[in-house]
């Protein structure tokens, strides 16, 4: 047993170990006492400054699109359209492709354009896109970095070339602010508010240059805008969750009641079938975390059905302990040697890279200091009774 000793909130089931949780003196954390807030937020008040942004941002003369809603098909990007067609505004869809795309996902798109919207689809070169896949998951251990600079750099590129300035996020996972839109001054996304939500992971797109052949011109999409071309156009944003009450399950009802498919069961390292459907690269991308912090998509999921009152305690740290951070050996019906083929990396090489970003703090070892893994390769916590 390793002597580390995990310590976990005492009203959800999130440990220490999350990076920019506090646990206070009454061992609650601070995503926990963000949740109570809710109850005392004016939402009302909240709606009629989302509907004052929005009337400022409408296209005067009908001659170019009200907004920009950066989506990817997924249940919450159905519920930021569906409530920009309802407050009527014209929004023109952008999707930055996801690193390989399911069928279930590309399903969800084409339903997402039949709510009665404009769509563009931008995919960045896959050759390329391949390299720094590989080249992510071995240096910052996160397979999925070019799909998350993408998912900010492509609707920003296009809000400045189409000089549309209002752009529509979905959650803020900060929960602090409305985004940029709702100050009266300073309110253009610069490349620092880049560097804040973008998850670079201190990798940033001009240290690719030079690397397995990548070039200047193969990372036009990644590029973020120069801070004076914002300024140009304007370009600002908005989080949805910051002036609606924001919850995946009931966005995910909504979604479904216009077309959106979930999923026959619950996702591999997930807790439910109606999230992350798109990208098969996600199984990857939460094992790694777990690896990194010693929890995972289950998690996350059973502290928000915790705070909603949805489910006890109990019942989570059960759901937990059997689901969270199982080894990816499939996601979504596709194999990791495929996706591991697709990168050009064998399993061996794979599994070495996992070890490597381990936290053995975190995880049980043997006395030779050797992570210790049963025989499908999955670890145990150091103190995973201490969740009780």
């Amino acid at each position: 047993m390793g002597s580390y000793h995990i310590r976990y909130c005492r009203r959800c089931v999130m440990p220490e170990t999350k990076p920019d949780l506090l646990i206070d003196e009454e061992g609650v954390c601070n995503a926990c006492r963000s949740y109570e807030q809710r109850t005392v937020i004016d939402w009302e008040s909240r709606k009629q400054a989302l509907l004052n942004i929005l009337e400022r941002y409408r296209a005067k003369h009908s001659n170019n699109y009200d907004c920009i809603v950066p989506v990817s098909g997924g249940k919450d990007s159905h519920f930021q359209v569906i409530r920009m067609l309802e407050l009527g505004m014209n929004p023109l869809c952008i999707t930055a492709s996801t690193d390989h795309l399911t069928e279930i996902g590309r399903q969800n798109i084409e339903n997402l354009k039949h709510q009665g919207v404009d769509y563009i689809e931008v995919t960045p070169n896959p050759v390329i896109r391949r390299r720094i896949n590989r080249l992510a998951l071995e240096q910052v251990g996160d397979i999925s970095w070019p799909e998350h600079v993408a998912i900010f750099t492509i609707p920003v590129r296009l809000a400045v070339q189409l000089h549309i300035p209002l752009i529509i996020w979905g959650e803020n996972s900060q929960h602090e602010y409305g985004g940029p839109a709702s100050a009266a001054e300073n309110n253009v996304l610069t490349r620092r508010w880049l560097e804040e939500f973008g998850g670079l992971l201190g990798l940033r797109v001009s240290d690719l240059i030079g690397q397995v052949g990548i070039q200047n011109h193969h990372l036009i999409q990644f590029t973020y805008p120069s801070d004076e071309e914002l300024q140009r156009v304007g370009v600002t944003g908005l989080f949805l969750g910051y002036y609606l009450p924001w919850d995946g399950y009931s966005n995910a009802l909504i979604a479904q009641a216009h077309g959106f498919q979930t999923y026959h069961k619950p996702v591999e390292g997930s807790l439910v079938n109606y999230e992350n459907l798109d990208n098969a690269h996600t199984g990857i991308h939460d094992y790694f975390k777990f690896l990194k912090y010693g929890f995972g998509r289950t998690t996350d999921l059973a502290c928000l059905h915790i705070r909603r009152g949805r489910i006890s305690r109990q019942d989570a740290i059960k759901l937990v302990q059997k689901l969270d951070g199982r080894f990816p050996w499939e996601y979504l019906g596709v194999r990791l040697e495929t996706i591991l083929d697709s990168i050009d990396m064998s399993l061996d090489e794979f599994i070495r890279i996992c070890d490597r970003f381990t936290n053995k703090k975190l995880f049980v070892c043997d006395n030779r200091g050797k992570l210790m893994k049963d025989k499908l390769g999955n670890l145990t916590r150091v103190n995973d009774d201490n969740l009780a």
